[in-house]
């Protein structure tokens, strides 16, 4: 059942250059604007961090429709489980609490939050031609259990979710987290996405800052789509599924300056709505 109270779900990106702790004071500082705040990281660069310090970097491929994603062999996994759910959830669980935020940490792996059907292979291109790599852990989200959420924010909880989903053989599955986000916010019938990342919005001129974008009508995503490059088009994407699951607008904006949450919240980033 939709609640009646306002919704926020707020996605703090994982790349370098985010700002953890002026987000965590900021969301202390508007919490009380939004009866309902849900909150999702990524976790990208901790990842990547930990790979090369244990002798397993990194491998980036490309999908034929042009969206980046990590490459997850069994032993990705377990590093990206270990830095992400294991030290980035409980770090920023801890620096929510230090600024007054009531916080739970947990994955979608947790009371099956998220369930998602593990990919059997992908297809990329690689030196202009096209392959397929199998043994991938990563998923897409079928089901959000919204009693979950809906149960820890009755009881005065703000969780913050890990980007891991359970599949329908029990295995834990790495999802982007930015469509987790989404798939959220469209299961609560949000009234706000926010997509914090390392980039003032949707530029119109990558990497021009001053050419962002403000305003976008959901008409346009398309347009957008073919625009943006690398991980914006999975912000981009995650967006259109939001708006297509009656979220009432998203805004993709700033994660580096002081008050990200608050200046988002007031016209800054770029605004897509429907």
């Amino acid at each position: 059942m939709k609640s009646s109270a306002k919704t926020l779900v707020l996605k703090i990106g994982g790349t370098e250059g985010v700002n953890f702790p002026s987000i965590c004071k900021d969301i202390a500082r508007t919490v009380n604007e939004h009866e309902r705040l849900v909150i999702v990281h990524g976790g990208s660069q901790k990842a990547n961090d930990l790979g090369e310090a244990l002798g397993h970097p990194p491998r980036f491929v490309t999908s034929p429709s042009g969206f980046t994603s990590r490459y997850t062999d069994r032993k990705t996994l377990e590093i990206f489980i270990m830095a992400v759910n294991g030290y980035l959830n409980t770090t920023l669980t801890a620096e929510l609490q230090s600024s007054g935020v009531n916080a739970l940490g947990i994955s979608g792996v947790d009371g099956k939050l998220l369930v998602g059907r593990r990919k059997p292979a992908i297809r990329i291109n690689e030196n202009g031609r096209q392959k397929v790599l199998r043994d991938d852990h990563t998923g897409t989200i079928t089901s959000v259990n919204t009693a979950l959420v809906d149960s820890l924010l009755e009881e005065g909880y703000i969780p913050v979710i890990a980007p891991l989903a359970i599949s329908e053989q029990s295995e834990p599955l790495n999802v982007d987290a930015d469509r987790v986000a989404a798939m959220i916010a469209a299961s609560l019938q949000a009234d706000t996405l926010m997509l914090l990342t390392a980039v003032p919005g949707i530029l119109n001129a990558f990497p021009d800052e001053s050419s962002l974008i403000s305003k976008l009508d959901q008409s346009e995503i398309k347009s957008a789509l073919n625009l943006v490059q690398g991980r914006m088009k999975k912000k981009v994407l995650g967006a259109k599924e939001a708006l297509a699951g009656n979220v009432r607008r998203v805004i993709i904006a700033d994660g580096r300056i002081e008050h990200p949450v608050s200046k988002a919240l007031n016209g800054g980033g770029t605004e897509i709505s429907s």
